[in-house]
């Protein structure tokens, strides 16, 4: 069943630039009657009030830090989409020097923030009628790549967690999406060295789409599509099936 997002109440995490700033602009776009503004330093998604006025509500929100998601669930309590779009990036090698530390910071950022996300916000949007969780993954999910190992592995994890969220809050009503992106011109884009990337909007009206859809997977861009396309086989039949019945 599809999930429309026409006068609903959107958070985003990370809405203050690259990804996260245009999926919040699709969401406004597409007629959100509200949409949370979720960054570390609030004041930086000021363009985004500028241009959309009071629909626009700045909230502050560090994915590292319990007290802080949790704090934001209380203050969002009307939410009814959540993004989680928060995520880093390191570019190591398995044998850097810096691997286990960059290792931990993804892991904290990728893994335990949307487990800290999911876990506030789930009670919030059950109380709102079930809702939608939007967890950004990567195509790194599936593919590793040497340059980006830790961040490959960080997103692996996030995958899987994305997974088992699908079934648990299907027994609430809330829908769950799972977006791999491949290379995006964004910071984070260039700081990985991509030579060639797709905009980000790409994967903010994606999103849309693939709510109204009802969708689990959206690989929204080019490279991305190449690699969904290879794994729609085994994610029809093993990821999204339900093997617990006979």
């Amino acid at each position: 069943m599809g999930y429309e997002v026409e006068g609903k109440v959107a958070l985003v995490t990370g809405s203050n630039r690259g990804i996260g700033l245009e999926i919040a602009k699709a969401l406004l776009n597409g007629g959100v009657a509200k949409l949370y503004a979720a960054a570390r330093k609030p004041e930086s998604v000021q363009p985004l009030v500028d241009e959309y006025g009071d629909r626009v509500v700045p909230i502050r929100i560090d994915v590292q830090d319990a007290e802080s998601v949790a704090a934001a669930a209380a203050t969002a309590s009307d939410a009814q989409i959540v993004v989680n779009n928060a995520g880093v990036l390191k570019t190591v090698d398995p044998f850097a020097d810096d691997t286990f530390e960059s290792f931990q910071f993804e892991l904290d950022v990728n893994v335990f923030g949307l487990l800290r996300v999911a876990r506030a916000f789930a009670p919030v949007l059950k109380a709102n009628g079930g809702g939608a969780l939007v967890q950004l993954n990567s195509i790194a999910s599936l593919k590793s790549f040497p340059a980006f190992t830790t961040y490959c592995a960080s997103k692996a994890a996030s995958y899987s967690i994305t997974q088992a969220l699908r079934d648990t809050l299907a027994e609430q009503g809330t829908a769950v999406l799972s977006v791999h992106p491949g290379p995006i011109a964004t910071d984070m884009g260039d700081d990985a060295g991509f030579d060639e990337a797709d905009s980000p909007t790409v994967v903010a009206d994606g999103i849309v789409t693939a709510l109204a859809a009802g969708d689990f997977h959206l690989f929204p861009d080019t490279m991305a599509q190449q690699v969904g396309a290879a794994y729609a086989g085994f994610a029809e039949n093993l990821v999204e099936a339900n093997l617990t019945e006979a």
